[in-house]
């Protein structure tokens, strides 16, 4: 008996074209030119998310270390004097606290320059 697969190729097409429809060009009609500009943007969006995360990692140091400059310490001596004095809060949080809440972000340098000295 053969495999009749019509319908399922058709829904294979269908499902490809369907996630290329705002492409530009023959890369949102033609299907295997939209078969191979969806692998390139899946493969795009992947590497996107894993860089999102470094560039908040890096938008946050920035966060902290003007806030740490307005008080007088540098990025690194900030975050040496909290290590010292072992407050463990983490990077995204120093960046809220820095923008939102700049009293308890004083607060936090002047224990941080108390343990550098």
């Amino acid at each position: 008996m053969r495999i009749k697969r019509a319908v399922n190729a058709v829904k294979k097409r269908r499902k490809i074209l369907r996630a290329t429809k705002g492409y530009f060009g023959l890369k949102s009609t033609n299907y295997r030119i939209a078969r191979q500009a969806m692998m390139k943007s899946g493969n795009y969006a992947y590497v996107g998310r894993r860089q999102r995360k470094r560039d908040m990692r890096s938008l946050w140091i920035t966060r902290i270390n003007a806030a740490a400059h307005a008080n007088g310490l540098s990025y690194s001596k900030f975050m040496y004097g909290l290590k010292l004095a072992n407050i463990d809060v983490n990077r995204k949080s120093l960046a809220e606290i820095a923008v939102n809440d700049a009293a308890s972000f004083a607060q936090l340098a002047q224990i941080a320059k108390a343990n550098l000295q």
